[in-house]
């Protein structure tokens, strides 16, 4: 019988079948690392569309806080607007105040007495003078007493003080003047009609 020698033709497909194998893992290999890259290049997509929308954000919120800088300033603009025309509004309610304590300071005090000082703080006034007698004194005190625009008197003492032949009371008065109108702008209790 002929011999047939299948060893080479064995060895061919052995070799055939190497190639194969090794085609088709550097294909795998192949297609494995474009796998990688291509997911690779997607999360890069994902982090820069991220990053993009993140820097947009920033940008918002540095506009925002500047927007909110710029109303805290007209905040504070206003609130001192507010204070000044608060001011505005208590003096021009308080301007007949003055004419009225003038007035009535003229007609309190008696003959006799002279004021040297007439400090005012709020609605307290202090009145320091000189009478002829510590009489004079509690007669400007009653009449402060009886009048609508003061009240409260006070006496914080009576000097007498010798000046040549005469002798003098130097005093200090105090008071209280009564408002017409109150800060939120209504007459106050106890105002004169």
């Amino acid at each position: 019988m002929p011999r047939i020698n299948l060893l080479p033709w064995r060895a061919e497909l052995r070799q055939k079948r190497k190639k194969e194998f090794l085609v088709a893992l550097m294909g795998s290999l192949v297609v494995a690392a474009g796998a990688v890259y291509l997911s690779k290049l997607t999360v890069q997509g994902w982090t820069r569309a991220q990053e993009s929308r993140n820097e947009v954000l920033r940008s918002e919120i540095a506009t925002l806080n500047k927007q909110i800088a710029e109303i805290k300033t007209l905040e504070t603009q206003r609130d001192r607007l507010k204070a000044r025309m608060l001011i505005i509004t208590q003096l021009q309610r308080s301007r007949p105040e003055v004419v009225h304590l003038l007035d009535e300071l003229v007609n309190a005090i008696p003959e006799g007495v002279y004021l040297t000082g007439v400090v005012q703080q709020g609605n307290h006034i202090e009145l320091t003078g000189n009478a002829q007698s510590s009489t004079r004194v509690s007669a400007l005190m009653r009449n402060i007493d009886d009048s609508e625009w003061l009240r409260s008197p006070g006496l914080q003492g009576v000097d007498f003080v010798t000046a040549g032949t005469e002798r003098n009371a130097h005093f200090r008065v105090f008071a209280e003047q009564v408002p017409i109108a109150s800060p939120d702008g209504e007459v106050a209790e106890g105002a004169p009609k």
